[in-house]
């Protein structure tokens, strides 16, 4: 009985995951698995009623648009309803119980670690489950103020006061502030999903454009930032961030991230 994991979403066809943790599996030599499943929101129930009653299966990472949504299926041991009100990982436990918990904003927040953000501003594109655990992160770090930029300015003012973070609401497509961050925590400019069309000239030349779509990789947001010689943080700097906290999780060994630059070659091949 060889043990997997996998990612679950709709679509999942992006999802590099697999290449990921497959990556790792090889390198440490794991018996093991990690595969891509394509779960519709009305069989999220039934999904994880089957895999509960596997004992081969050793979680997922969820990727959109369920990360709100699969709360409501599994235990929530870690209060992350209440913190960050989203999940990206579930583990099952060995009585077959299903623990939700979260590392995207550990993932997230890993490549901007040596940022000096007390008291910065900050500009977050996106008010979905992405953006609660980015924004989740950025509250612990002492943003001075956020700016989130959202199609549903009163989702979007809710979770500013969620999160104890000064600032405010508005719509996409508003000009943006001088910010010292700006965050696309959107599907926006993702393959398949609308375009993002954002006017990079009010950031000052110091700042730092940061995209979560890892799919493309090299988004028209991260194009125009590299046009302005702006520092930026790609979709994979958090997706490997997170995956490598998922991966301890369900295989009980630490990925070897002194590979990085090899699997960061794999999966931009």
């Amino acid at each position: 009985m060889t043990p997997f994991a996998e990612v679950i979403g709709d679509p999942i066809v992006q999802s590099k995951s697999p290449l990921i943790h497959g990556f790792w599996l090889k390198a440490l030599g794991i018996d093991g698995e990690y595969r891509a499943t394509h779960v519709a929101s009305d069989g999220l129930a039934a999904y994880f009623a089957e895999r509960s009653a596997d004992p081969a299966w050793r979680g997922c990472n969820i990727t959109l648009p369920h990360k709100i949504d699969a709360l409501d299926h599994v235990e929530d041991r870690g209060g992350v309803r209440e913190s960050i009100g989203a999940i990206n990982t579930v583990i099952r436990a060995e009585d077959g119980v299903l623990i939700g918990t979260n590392t995207d904003a550990g993932g997230f927040y890993a490549p901007i670690a040596g940022l000096e953000l007390d008291g910065a501003h900050v500009a977050v594109i996106g008010a979905g489950g992405a953006a609660r655990a980015i924004l989740f992160a950025l509250s612990r770090v002492g943003v001075g103020r956020v700016t989130i930029l959202n199609r549903n300015v009163l989702k979007a003012a809710a979770l500013l006061s969620r999160f104890g973070i000064k600032g405010d609401a508005v719509p996409v497509g508003s000009p943006l502030p001088p910010v010292d961050l700006l965050v696309n925590a959107s599907a926006l400019g993702m393959v398949g999903q609308p375009p993002l069309s954002i006017d990079l000239s009010p950031l000052p030349e110091d700042a730092v454009v940061y995209d979560a779509v890892y799919a493309p990789l090299e988004t028209e947001l991260l194009a125009q930032a590299r046009e302005r010689d702006l520092d930026i943080v790609d979709g994979l700097e958090m997706l490997v961030g997170q995956a490598a906290l998922a991966f301890e999780m369900f295989f009980g060994a630490e990925p070897p991230r002194d590979r990085d630059e090899e699997l960061r070659a794999l999966l931009t091949a």
